[in-house]
């Protein structure tokens, strides 16, 4: 498995009163990357208002979310569009071409099963503490690693790497802090040795990190989200990035996948 590093970053909006956190986030990764960002609304029907007006507010809503991510980052190229269907399907099928997918809320769905990396932003807080990648020494773990080192260059700082373990388990621990730092190629890291329930730790972690990066299963890969990334997706205090790899060249699509058609927003 490889990040994908090509195509547009895309955030998925709601409401941008609630979704300002993910907006923002959104706008500096698409930015600091050189990316598109590609605002998105799933637009799901009429509800009571009629299809025309309906489709008006939405219109606005995803400009007033353009707006945000212009105003919070000067420069970045934020494009809105409208795409019809439910949010999980529509960002789903997005991320198959996405180098980032950004939310504000917890939809697992999307975190699970992403063919790229998505990012969760919640919090109002502008984030300053550093990148941290916790690792498990699974593939995923080697993933978040290397996604970190980048996101912390990028950022003009240095990634800081953990692993959660319990008492007397220290050597252990350590043994993977070592073998994933070596896998991921990465030189200027710096190691944490944690102990504690996993989940519960991270979530501290996440309250002094300006953002927290792991994968979305441990080392036995089962289920669609392991607990611990389940719980820190749903308790994290900070902006937490779930890193899948691709699994096949980001941008390509067979016939028949359905991805959706992101056409500009016109109003009528």
């Amino acid at each position: 498995m490889q990040i994908p590093s090509q195509g547009p970053v895309v955030v998925g909006v709601g409401d941008p009163a609630t979704d300002a956190a993910a907006v923002r986030l959104a706008a500096r990764e698409a930015c600091s990357r050189g990316r598109v960002l590609q605002v998105v609304h799933a637009f799901t029907g009429p509800g009571d208002a009629g299809w025309g007006p309906a489709r008006r507010s939405a219109s606005h809503l995803v400009e007033e979310a353009v707006s945000i991510a212009k105003r919070s980052t000067p420069g970045v190229d934020a494009r809105p569009h409208l795409v019809d269907g439910p949010a999980g399907r529509v960002l789903l099928r997005l991320s198959r071409g996405a180098v980032l997918v950004v939310v504000g809320g917890p939809l697992v769905e999307v975190v699970a099963r992403a063919w790229c990396p998505v990012a969760v932003s919640r919090a109002q807080r502008t984030p300053s503490g550093p990148v941290v990648a916790a690792v498990d020494g699974s593939p995923y773990g080697t993933l978040a690693l290397r996604f970190a080192v980048e996101a912390a260059g990028r950022r003009g700082g240095t990634a800081h790497v953990v692993h959660v373990t319990g008492p007397g388990r220290e050597a252990d621990g350590q043994r993977v802090l070592d073998e994933v730092t070596a896998r991921a190629g990465a030189v200027a890291v710096r190691h944490r040795l944690l102990i504690g329930p996993a989940g519960t730790t991270l979530v501290r972690v996440s309250r002094r990190a300006g953002l927290l990066v792991l994968g979305p299963r441990g080392v036995d890969a089962s289920g669609r989200l392991g607990s611990v990334a389940e719980e820190v997706l749903r308790r994290a205090a900070g902006p937490a990035v779930f890193v899948h790899g691709a699994r096949r060249p980001a941008g390509f699509v067979k016939p028949g996948d359905g991805v959706p058609v992101l056409l500009p927003l016109t109003h009528t």
